[in-house]
């Protein structure tokens, strides 16, 4: 299968609300439309993961993640352009966005992607697309599409074809959190 159709059948699953298994910038995530409520309150129940504890969302650039918070201190835009890896940024405001997403502070955790796949992938489907690791909650990140639990495999309305017989090391982002009025806290390096 090409890249193309993967990216299509993939946007067309999310499309209907369903949850897809792809590969992101960093590990592989589970993923699904980040404004539809439905959807994201499956991917916390295939993680079985307490739906207080907040997820990242993908974007493909700067001008799709200005469509989910109210401001963007600039000191991000400072952040995302010095990143020498992924950079999970969270911001406050949340907009846009299924509630079930927005943190109880009404923070959001967003990344512009660079990776090709996950930034086509974004791109083509328009919209802010739910990117948490590929496990039970508790369990290590799926690093490559072998790491990931059959029970993950198994729950997911579509899985991407596009990276699965890589076998390198990948990492999660690093996460910072910004305050509309600038102050940095480094959550995860």
């Amino acid at each position: 299968m090409s890249r193309e159709e993967d990216i299509k059948n993939a946007v067309e699953v999310l499309r209907q609300g369903g949850v897809i298994l792809y590969p992101t910038d960093t590990v592989w995530g589970i993923g699904c439309d980040a404004t539809n409520a439905d959807a994201v309150a499956r991917v916390y129940d295939i993680k079985q993961r307490d739906d207080t504890k907040a997820m990242i969302a993908l974007v493909d650039s700067d001008a799709r993640l200005q469509r989910y918070v109210r401001r963007v201190p600039n000191v991000a835009w400072d952040l995302i352009d010095c990143a020498d890896k992924p950079t999970t940024i969270i911001l406050d405001g949340a907009v846009n966005l299924a509630p079930n997403l927005i943190a109880p502070d009404g923070s959001i955790a967003l990344r512009i992607t660079k990776e090709e796949f996950s930034r086509q992938l974004c791109y083509r489907f328009q919209k802010a697309i739910v990117s948490t690791s590929a496990n039970i909650s508790g369990e290590p990140a799926a690093e490559n599409f072998a790491d990931i639990d059959e029970r993950i495999i198994a729950a997911a309305d579509y899985v991407c074809f596009s990276r699965r017989q890589e076998h390198k090391p990948h990492r999660p982002s690093s996460i910072v959190k910004l305050t509309e009025d600038g102050v940095v806290t480094i959550i995860r390096k």
